[in-house]
């Protein structure tokens, strides 16, 4: 079933035809009218309630087929999910960064739900992965401990504003200096921000680079005297190349920074969030929440595995989503996707082909698969890119 997907006008969004969202829409969406002043930043493909999926030939909400025909999502899913699809995809075009933030656990949400429900508006967790369609930066999980503390020694604007410096036992000096940073006061902020970029102005390109002056200005233009500038001293910077991808967990920190990205995720709208955001800010509930261990940008990178020639599996530790990298060469004359036994959304990124012998695969173009559905592609006459959201039972 083909499926028409909506469009989030965020403003931290790439504007027109900059958008992948953007592009891919309105190549397959003739009455999509492309405005270049306009953000294009989230394309939602699933059940959400806050952007349902509708069947293009049928005009139904992609959630009632569901609801009438359980069997589409199969029978491990079914029960496991009550009759829902677990998961939320997305194509994301961030031209600004987001919010300094992590997800809660599923007790957790149930807790802030209960308490806060006009904020926390579910009771899912919302564990998320990103995979990169174009360079892409992001703060993901906190950098090895001793980089932070070294940035703090070496930069005295940081080290003014820290707490907790002499403490020799890492998790809980990485606890203090955090939580120091974002509930530092807004004055002594907007000054620590300026003596930071004043001196940087002084230094030379490889100093620069070592203490990511570019990325302090690039955040400062954004979100002027923010705390969460200096989170860039406490989580790892990533620069993710195409097909690279980032997995968080609950309460695992991060904030993307800018490019494109394939994101999947547990069907939930969870965030807390506490700097570089004009949103609700909630610091004691994300400071209480995350796990202070630091780790190496390496790690933070998701390893896939590979299913065949034509198809790398990202598989997370969690039975909610996976996600399939799906490249088949011109060169080859047909490829069958591989049968899942979850209902699956599949999306094209680029190329061309012919599927099922009932229509033309290029970008832009989503399918619903109910579960154990086979996709043929056929008459291949672009290299093609799709990638395929599932249930990971």
């Amino acid at each position: 079933m083909e499926l028409l997907c909506k469009v989030q006008n965020y403003a931290w969004g790439k504007k027109g035809s900059k958008s992948k969202v953007a592009t891919l829409i309105s190549n397959v969406d003739k009455d999509f009218k492309l405005n270049e002043d306009v953000p294009y930043a989230e394309l939602w493909m699933g059940t959400h309630i806050n952007a349902p999926s509708i069947v293009k030939e049928t005009g139904e909400k992609l959630s009632s087929v569901i609801s009438n025909h359980p069997e589409y999502l199969g029978e491990k899913v079914s029960n496991l999910f009550d009759g829902e699809l677990p998961f939320l995809f997305k194509v994301l075009s961030v031209e600004k960064a987001l919010s300094i933030q992590a997800h809660p656990s599923k007790e957790h949400a149930k807790e802030l739900h209960a308490k806060y429900p006009d904020i926390y508006k579910d009771p899912n967790h919302k564990p998320e992965l990103a995979i990169a369609l174009t360079p892409f930066e992001a703060l993901c999980g906190f950098r090895p401990i001793k980089e932070i503390r070294k940035f703090v020694e070496e930069i005295p604007e940081l080290s003014s504003i820290v707490d907790g410096q002499n403490i020799e036992e890492d998790n809980l000096f990485l606890k203090k200096a955090f939580r120091s940073v974002l509930t530092c006061d807004k004055t002594m902020m907007a000054e620590t921000i300026d003596n930071i970029i004043k001196r940087y102005e002084t230094i030379d390109d490889a100093q620069r680079k070592i203490y990511l002056a570019d990325l302090v200005v690039r955040l400062h233009e954004q979100f002027p005297y923010d705390n969460g500038i200096l989170m860039v001293y406490f989580l790892n910077y990533m620069q993710l190349r195409p097909g690279e991808a980032i997995y968080l967990a609950a309460n695992d920190p991060h904030a993307y920074i800018s490019g494109d990205c394939i994101e999947n995720m547990a069907c939930s709208d969870n965030v807390v969030r506490a700097g570089l955001t004009p949103k609700f800010i909630d610091v004691d509930t994300l400071c209480g929440m995350l796990i202070y261990k630091g780790e190496n940008p390496t790690d933070k990178l998701f390893n896939t595995i590979k299913e065949d020639n034509c198809t790398k599996l990202y598989k997370p530790p969690v039975p909610d989503f996976a996600v399939a990298g799906i490249e088949i060469s011109s060169s080859t004359g047909k490829y069958q996707l591989l049968k899942r036994e979850s209902a699956s959304i599949v999306l094209v990124i680029s190329g061309s082909a012919n599927f099922n012998g009932r229509g033309i695969l290029e970008p832009g173009r989503t399918l619903f698969l109910p579960a154990n559905e086979v996709l043929e592609v056929t008459d291949i006459t672009e290299d093609l890119l799709m990638y395929q959201a599932f249930a990971n039972i």
